[in-house]
């Protein structure tokens, strides 16, 4: 064999395996990329599950006890402002999570007050409709915890994967970009001041 075709064979067999491995690498990059797009949809859905059991909240305690009004416009104003954002897996920017999270944020707000409000009514913790719809927002926002975690695995998983050597160069020709986190409300360091 002459010198030329073994050295043509190398190349061949260093493209070869190089190129195998760029596509694992690509295709590595491309499942992490859809969970990040799964778990973001789960956060969602768990938001949208808390924003569907307003109604019924606010409809309970407007039959129960002559409410604040004022309190009860601000959770549905906030519900409002929080289900007009959406964002798709495939575009989770920062200013876009960021908005998303603050409208969110507002509504936690919101609602949190309206609960804080309704123990100065004995009537209203005393309806079982309410105490039932209270425990299903509570526990709606437990799963909105797990899937923020969720998401936040998902995220650190691919951030850490398209940031490390090969996976970057990788990456860069498959136009992946770090993903942004979605980051605890400004204040939630704070403990909430209830007054009554």
């Amino acid at each position: 064999m002459k010198k030329s075709t073994l050295t043509l064979i190398i190349i061949l067999a260093v493209v070869v395996i190089f190129g195998g491995c760029g596509v694992s690498k690509y295709n590595s990059i491309v499942r992490l990329d859809q969970a990040v797009k799964s778990k973001w949809s789960n956060v969602e859905a768990q938001y949208q599950r808390r924003a569907d059991l307003i109604p019924n909240l606010v409809s309970t305690v407007k039959g129960a006890a002559n409410f604040e009004k004022e309190t009860l416009t601000q959770v549905m104003e906030a519900r409002a402002k929080a289900t007009q954002i959406t964002i798709k897996g495939d575009d989770l920017t920062p200013e876009k999570v960021q908005q998303y999270q603050a409208a969110q944020g507002q509504l936690s707000t919101a609602l949190g007050r309206l609960l804080a409000v309704s123990e100065a009514y004995p009537e209203l913790k005393a309806n079982q409709n309410f105490r039932d719809l209270q425990a299903q927002l509570e526990g709606t926002e437990n799963r909105i915890t797990v899937a923020r975690n969720d998401f936040t695995t998902a995220v650190e998983s691919f951030n850490a994967t398209v940031s490390t050597f090969p996976n970057n160069i990788v990456a860069g020709f498959g136009g992946f970009k770090a993903k942004e986190y979605y980051m605890a409300d400004k204040g939630a360091e704070n403990a909430p001041k209830v007054q009554f």
